[in-house]
């Protein structure tokens, strides 16, 4: 064998961590289902509240000049050229 020495323990402690946050991610995952339902349950729409929260994490700025930039972008569009698209 070599002498290299493996530090065992080292290892185990994060392969450990890497456990215990994966049985956290899973288990968060799980809250956001049951508050999607929740919220589904009260009438509202769920792939709308996904919207949103995406949205939330862009840039604010950034998500405003893109919107701003298309509906320029449309409103000087012709008929004509909308339907050549």
């Amino acid at each position: 064998m070599s002498d290299i020495t493996i530090p065992g323990g080292k290892i185990r402690s994060f392969v450990e961590q890497i456990e215990n946050l994966d049985t956290e991610m899973q288990e968060l995952s799980e809250q956001k289902k049951e508050v999607f339902a929740e919220a589904k349950g009260e009438g509202f729409d769920v792939k709308i509240l996904k919207e949103i929260i995406k949205l939330r994490k862009e840039d604010k700025n950034e998500r405003e000049s893109l919107l701003d930039l298309y509906m320029r972008a449309m409103e000087t569009a012709s008929p004509e050229q909308a339907k050549a698209a």
